[in-house]
């Protein structure tokens, strides 16, 4: 049936309905590129005379500070994912089951909330250096010198514990399909442990290191609580600034049509050093290697580097938020306001997840479809909004929400001669509207990696029985691309709960949630009043945390894969 179906002329040409799926996913794409023309709409407009301060003094610090973190974040997040993912896949050590799920669980942590609790912990009178001056002996609260952590260096280290996860995945995926033919050939040889991790292992993984590293330097240039509280003033702290305490929009764009080249180049930078991944995927019918055992010595050595990571990056910050918040709860209550937000935050997470997902199970079938560069393309530019950072899509989306409105309530005006007033603009639906933007390309790139491994034959099969491409798609590419979406979707789900650029600007007015609570109490320096939300963000994220641990060690190396292709 299969040479039947490739060869026959009819099964051939595109479904009669194929067409329809293509048109969705050009409309999606081009609602998903409105925050570019938007940029490019308000930059056009000029700055006036703040475009020159912006290129004096605003763009080549932001610049220079946001490639140190971005050089130093990737180098942070690839020792330590990398190191762990090798440990644990390579060796046998106490607690090795236990740390394979375990070293996911910053993924639960915000990188503003670590930089929340970090500030905390380690101020001067704080539990940490008060420990310390007692140990020591010393009375003086400025006689024990501790490094800052309201540095470039903090905050390189405090973002690269929070987001190695994302290399550790991706990393240990690859490890895990890797044959153990070369592994053992090596040692033959005479290579050591070291040596064959370096020159067999590690050239192997490099397409996975590289998508991994890749989407964590894409969250560090999201960020903007932790740079901002530890004063590292990097291009999305500058847009932020320039827009709300310099009141110009304009000059917003221009500095956000900036970084948008320099996430383009590290876009560019990822696919190169893809561009050999086909040389990691050889092995993957092979038989895979045995973890190995080692001395005393050796097993203490990996207890150690795999629990330092997730002290570090979560189990340190989570202590101290549920300690701060039990104070908290027991001087004054619960804060009344808090269950709001949970709910708003949950809701909205949740719709804009089921949006995302729904819409990007569209664009992965559209390109199945309809193969060709239209869908292909369609579904590359609908990504384009995972490669801009929350405050860059929030000022792109202001032109086009704006523009909607007005033309709305012109033809209000028209018609009916009332007036409609805004009504995306400030309001719930334009944040779900970034929110789908943001992350529509992890479910698009995960139902795409898992409608690859559903082959066509079926697909003709069900032609020849007269059966429509929707009808096929319910039936059965939905069924068996559940395991994709579903993972992508828990993906899409954590990342809206944990968004803080885009909620900051987009919110309407008077509107918290978790996220924006916890900011604006770090901002004023309450830590203490902060801490029930932020508590309840990482409590709430724990849940997909611990269903994505548990997906990636039922089938590891392909959910590893669909997490790789995702973005």
């Amino acid at each position: 049936m299969t040479l039947a179906a490739e060869t026959s002329p009819r099964l051939n040409r595109p479904p009669r309905d194929g067409g329809r799926w293509l048109a969705a996913g050009v409309v999606i794409a081009c609602l998903t590129l409105a925050p570019v023309a938007g940029l490019i709409g308000l930059a056009s407009r000029g700055s006036g005379d703040l475009w020159p301060h912006l290129t004096a003094y605003v763009l080549p610090r932001a610049a220079w500070e946001t490639l140190q973190l971005l050089a130093g974040v990737g180098l942070v997040t690839t020792v330590v994912g990398v190191g762990t993912a090798w440990l644990v896949v390579a060796y046998r050590f106490p607690g090795r089951k236990l740390f394979e799920w375990a070293l996911l669980l910053p993924l639960a942590m915000p990188t503003y909330i670590a930089a929340f609790a970090y500030l905390d912990l380690t101020h001067p009178i704080g539990p940490v250096q008060t420990t310390l001056r007692a140990l020591l002996g010393i009375t003086d609260v400025r006689g024990l010198w501790f490094p800052e952590i309201r540095s470039m260096g903090g905050c390189v280290l405090l973002l690269g514990a929070v987001l190695y996860p994302y290399v550790y995945l991706t990393t240990r995926g690859l490890f895990l399909m890797q044959s153990s033919a070369a592994l053992e050939a090596a040692r033959t040889l005479g290579a050591g442990g070291l040596r064959t991790f370096l020159t067999v292992a590690l050239p192997l993984a490099r397409p996975a290191i590289a998508v991994g590293v890749s989407l964590a330097l894409m969250e560090a240039l999201n960020d903007i609580g932790a740079a901002e509280f530890l004063g590292v003033r990097t291009f999305t702290v500058a847009i932020y600034s320039t827009w709300v305490n310099r009141s110009s929009v304009e000059g917003a764009a221009q500095i956000a049509l900036v970084m948008i080249a320099l996430v383009l180049a590290l876009v560019a930078l990822e696919r190169w050093a893809r561009r050999r991944q086909g040389v990691a995927g050889e092995a993957r019918a092979a038989r895979r290697s045995e973890p190995r055992d080692l001395g005393p010595l050796g097993q203490t050595g990996c207890v150690l580097a795999c629990a330092a990571p997730i002290a570090l990056g979560f189990a340190a910050p989570a202590a101290y938020l549920a300690h701060a918040a039990a104070v908290r709860i027991a001087a004054f209550g619960v804060p009344p306001q808090i269950y709001g937000e949970i709910a708003r935050t949950l809701g909205f997470a949740l719709v804009a997840t089921a949006i995302a997902a729904a819409l990007g199970l569209v664009l992965a079938y559209a390109a199945r479809v309809r193969r060709g560069l239209p869908a292909r393309a369609a579904q590359i530019a609908a990504g384009v909004g995972y490669a801009m950072p929350g405050t860059v899509l929030a000022v792109g989306l202001l032109t086009p929400l704006a523009g909607f409105d007005n033309m709305v309530d012109g033809v209000a005006r028209q018609a009916l001669g009332i007036s409609t007033g805004l009504l995306i603009s400030g309001s719930g639906a334009a944040l779900i509207f970034a929110y789908v933007v943001r992350f529509l390309a992890i479910p698009s790139g995960g139902v795409d990696a898992g409608l690859a491994k559903i082959p066509l034959s079926l697909d003709h099969a069900a032609r020849t029985l007269g059966a429509r491409p929707a009808g096929v798609a319910r039936a059965l590419h939905l069924p068996l691309a559940a395991p994709a979406l579903g993972a992508a979707a828990l993906l899409v789900f954590v990342d809206c709960m944990k968004e803080l650029s885009a909620t900051l600007l987009l919110r309407p007015l008077n509107f918290e949630t978790l996220a924006t609570h916890v900011y604006g109490e770090a901002s004023r320096g309450t830590y203490e009043s902060g801490a029930v939300a932020a508590l309840a963000i990482v409590l709430v994220g724990l849940a997909p945390v611990a269903l994505i641990a548990r997906a990636s060690s039922r089938n590891r190396p392909a959910f590893a894969e669909k997490l790789a292709v995702a973005p």
